[in-house]
């Protein structure tokens, strides 16, 4: 419409402004005049679209929501099946159980293979869990590595359990890259009955071994190094076992001298390894050959 049209008013040709606008072919309403119908077609548009909007997000929300179950059913997922279109553990995380492994195709393999070394087998999350005796846990370690190709030691842990006769634990954390599976071995001892190394089966295992024997105080036969790892020796007891004290001991090692002279120290001899150098025969005498000429 141009200039001159909208200045003639009803002599411009077409439909009048309020007609466009969508308003009643009789005439403005009163008191609004042609520019409120603009206006409140614009506020009916927002309104409507903020009503499509929020009935977008109930609908998405209602298609989200974990489908209940029927009359007479439960509530929870089992362990490893979906809810709905979630994972169980954004719904209904649940604990898992220790399962009994002795029909598992690599136990029976290794019961076979050497009887009478497997004392449990048991699973939990899908880790596998193998008792083995000391006597037999050099053979089947060296199965799991050579036959069953678990190549790698990730760890070597310590256990405590002061009220058993056989207090400790050594458990060997194995792992095969090719079916990335996870097995445990423990092994049980006391004080006084040491553990075969399976440093010669793993070569990893050669210093976690040595901090099981420095913070336990269990020992490891045919170990080429079994010396403590990370205390001193002749350091007073073991701090992961549970007798040993919360607060820790005063072991005044801020002020020990590098060197305990004979007599000294918790072991003469000892110390962080320095030893003062003997002065040489030309000191003792009072000057070198150079010094002397």
């Amino acid at each position: 419409m141009s200039e001159k049209d909208r200045e003639a008013g009803s002599d411009a040709p077409g439909k009048a402004p309020e007609q466009e606008a969508g308003a009643p072919a009789g005439g403005p309403p009163e008191g609004g005049g042609s520019a409120q119908a603009p206006a409140d077609a614009e506020a009916a548009g927002a309104e409507a679209r903020a009503k499509a909007v929020a009935a977008a997000k109930a609908e998405a929300a209602k298609a989200a929501k974990p489908k209940q179950p029927a009359a007479g059913g439960t509530a929870k997922a089992k362990h490893g099946e979906p809810a709905g279109d979630q994972p169980p553990w954004m719904v209904d995380p649940q604990v898992p159980e220790w399962k009994d492994e002795a029909g598992d195709e690599l136990v029976r393999a290794l019961v076979e293979a050497h009887p009478g070394a497997i004392t449990g087998a048991r699973s939990y999350a899908g880790d596998l869990t193998l008792g083995v005796t000391r006597e037999g846990v050099l053979a089947v370690a060296s199965s799991l590595k050579e036959r069953h190709g678990f190549r790698y030691v990730v760890d070597v842990a310590g256990v405590d359990y002061p009220t058993r006769p056989e207090r400790f634990e050594i458990v060997y954390h194995v792992y095969n890259h090719s079916s990335e599976r996870r097995v445990r071995l423990k092994v049980s001892t006391d004080e006084a009955t040491p553990v075969p190394s399976l440093s010669g089966v793993w070569r990893g295992a050669n210093w976690p071994e040595r901090e099981a024997y420095d913070m336990f105080g269990v020992r490891f036969s045919d170990h080429p190094d079994l010396t403590r790892i990370l205390l001193w020796e002749g350091f007073n007891g073991f701090p992961l076992r549970k007798e040993f004290p919360v607060e820790g001991i005063d072991t005044g090692s801020a002020i020990y001298p590098e060197y305990y002279e004979e007599g000294q120290g918790p072991i003469s001899g000892t110390g962080t390894g320095w030893k003062p150098a003997k002065p040489a025969a030309s000191d003792e005498s009072g000057g070198g050959s150079e010094e002397a000429s």
